[in-house]
């Protein structure tokens, strides 16, 4: 997904937190787990786009693990 896509997703799902019926708690720990993600999510987006400049077996690899 390109990142201004998924800026626009993780907005959107903050909107949608913030609007729900959650304690303040809920919502902190919601927001904190969706930061975690998309740092991972961002992470393997770099360590990905890295071992592809290596090689592009590296696509083929990682789709065969079920990564990609």
């Amino acid at each position: 997904m390109h990142h201004r896509k998924k800026e626009e997703v993780l907005e959107t799902i903050r909107n949608h937190i913030e609007k729900a019926n959650l304690t303040e708690a809920e919502k902190s720990s919601s927001f904190k787990h969706i930061e975690e993600w998309y740092a991972e999510d961002k992470a393997f987006g770099t360590l990905y786009e890295k071992l592809a400049e290596i090689s592009p077996a590296v696509e083929g690899l990682l789709g065969e693990l079920g990564l990609i």
